[in-house]
């Protein structure tokens, strides 16, 4: 007997909700906000062959499709609270869903978060989550509070994610364990929730990079009018990009995408609790630039010598 519709939620989807006032089964979820906090919510949505190849694991792309909606939440400072899940998919491949369940549940059980909601059809395998968060009132992190002066940092190490990507297309050729290393960034990047929450009162702006450091950093440019210069060498890479040839390297850092660290400015004064909330968040932050009055993007090497670049952004309609 097929799987249908219903019995594959109820099969996969459906636990005991403890934070949530109410969650799957009925035409809506609640949820209770604290007072004095504001709601924050993100929707994305990962579809193949866009977001994900057909090759990825199961509970890997469980893990991604959740992990890249709580990247969202950490820019922005907010605390997790649950989330919902809509899908399309070929068929109820039970196989595929105990899966994709295992490595979505697992990484919400790491948050303490809750499944709400959602829809399921069938159609192209395709899958939106929208994530529920909270945040105090006026104390969100946003892109428009860059100020000139500001020290420009970011999280963990960028660029694997994209040299993943490069050979899986081919381009490049990696020995087994260093490609099972960078297939890991790709395929199971980890949220930085714990670090968002640390920035609070810290940060002057955030964004995660999702579309390429460079592209991203675009956005908190625009929205904070001013601009930034850049010391290329500086932004961290692992090992492994790091003895790829020094174009790939910055291709990859700048422009790859995909990584789900925190890119955010702080005061120069701030410096010391900076590096405080990344102790306590348990992940490295370096910096890699500064803000600056005058409107643009500069690029600039170890030595301080000005570095040409191309370098664009993700855009699903023109890549």
């Amino acid at each position: 007997m097929s799987l249908g519709e219903f019995d594959l939620i109820a099969k996969y989807f459906t636990r005991p909700v403890a934070r949530a006032a109410l969650g799957v089964g009925d035409d809506c979820a609640l949820l209770a906000v604290r007072p004095g906090m504001q709601l924050a919510v993100s929707s994305d949505m990962l579809v193949e062959g866009r977001h994900f190849l057909s090759t990825v694991a199961p509970d890997r792309l469980g893990h991604k499709a959740l992990a890249v909606n709580l990247s969202d939440l950490a820019a922005c400072g907010a605390a997790p609270l649950g989330f919902t899940l809509a899908f399309s998919l070929p068929r109820a491949d039970e196989a595929f869903l105990e899966g994709l369940a295992r490595g979505m549940f697992a990484l919400a059980d790491e948050h303490g978060i809750e499944l709400v909601g959602g829809d399921t059809t069938q159609g192209p395998l395709n899958l939106c989550l929208t994530v529920f968060g909270e945040v105090p009132a006026g104390g969100a992190l946003l892109r428009s509070g860059a100020r000139p002066g500001d020290d420009l940092y970011v999280s963990g190490t960028v660029g694997d994610a994209r040299l993943a990507l490069e050979a899986f297309r081919g381009t490049l050729a990696l020995p087994g364990e260093q490609f099972d290393r960078v297939r890991v960034a790709m395929e199971r990047p980890q949220p930085r929730v714990a670090l968002g929450l640390a920035l609070r009162g810290v940060a002057t702006s955030a964004i995660d990079v999702s579309d390429g450091l460079l592209g991203d950093l675009g956005h908190v440019l625009k929205r904070s009018e001013v601009g930034a210069c850049v010391e290329v060498d500086a932004v961290p890479r692992s090992a492994v990009l790091a003895a790829q040839p020094p174009a790939w390297q910055r291709e990859c850092t700048l422009a790859g995408g995909d990584d789900y660290e925190l890119l955010f400015t702080a005061a120069p004064g701030d410096a010391e609790r900076v590096r405080a909330a990344g102790r306590s968040a348990g992940v490295a932050v370096t910096r890699i630039g500064r803000i600056e009055a005058a409107r643009g993007l500069r690029l600039v090497d170890a030595a301080g010598a000005p570095v040409a670049h191309t370098f664009g952004s993700f855009d699903h309609f023109r890549s």
